[in-house]
């Protein structure tokens, strides 16, 4: 089948909603037929679309990785400042996590180890890439604050997807906690971490009050 613009679009309205069926049933619960069902189509029209069940899984954590790029990485490319860039990657990635639309994120965390073979490679070349872009600018970022680095840069990466790809386990949109609230805390949360963020006015406010530092 030609990737043509239309045929392009009608493929990923198939992934957009075949992602909300496996991420109510899962990937091995979710027949082809009411993934048919919910797309508008017939059993054989699905097949023709998209080849197997695995194959959709496929691309619809492929599209879903498309998105990454589209929606955080190509906003964040020409702010020039590592800090400010690993930032809004951050406030970014997060908005992708909780937007309940985007049910392609949730399934690529939900649904990784149901991916086989080349398929399974494919997908974890991209989220290698996607790792090393973050290994990267952390080490950009502690190199131009001039601080001594306290973490290892892909010890940072790690726990930073780990911290965001939970956030679809238990934040609740309609929740007490606004995303925008959420968004900023794990960023100044990550960046303490880091770069010991406010770690030199702690210190500051303990001299001047005659606090003692607690022994390492």
């Amino acid at each position: 089948m030609t990737h043509t613009a239309d045929s392009k679009a009608r493929r990923r309205e198939i992934c957009r909603i075949a992602a909300r069926v496996f991420y109510e049933k899962g990937y091995d619960g979710a027949s082809m037929q009411e993934i048919a069902k919910a797309v508008g189509l017939t059993k054989a029209g699905l097949y023709h679309h998209v080849g197997s069940k695995d194959n959709l899984l496929f691309e619809i954590m492929n599209y879903g990785m498309d998105i990454l790029d589209e929606t955080v990485l190509d906003r964040v490319r020409n702010i020039e400042e590592p800090r400010e860039r690993l930032r809004q990657t951050i406030i970014g990635h997060i908005d992708l996590i909780v937007r309940a639309r985007d049910q392609e994120i949730t399934v690529i965390l939900h649904e990784n180890r149901s991916l086989k073979g080349a398929w399974r490679e494919k997908i974890n070349r991209r989220k290698r890439a996607y790792l090393e872009y973050l290994k990267e600018l952390i080490a950009q970022a502690q190199e131009r604050s001039g601080r001594p680095a306290l973490v290892p840069p892909t010890l940072g990466a790690f726990y930073l997807l780990g911290l965001i790809n939970w956030l679809y386990q238990w934040y609740r949109p309609e929740g007490a906690i606004r995303q925008e609230q959420l968004e900023q805390a794990t960023a100044d949360f990550f960046f303490r971490g880091l770069l010991g963020d406010g770690m030199e006015e702690r210190d500051k406010a303990q001299s001047s009050t005659g606090e003692r530092k607690a022994p390492p």
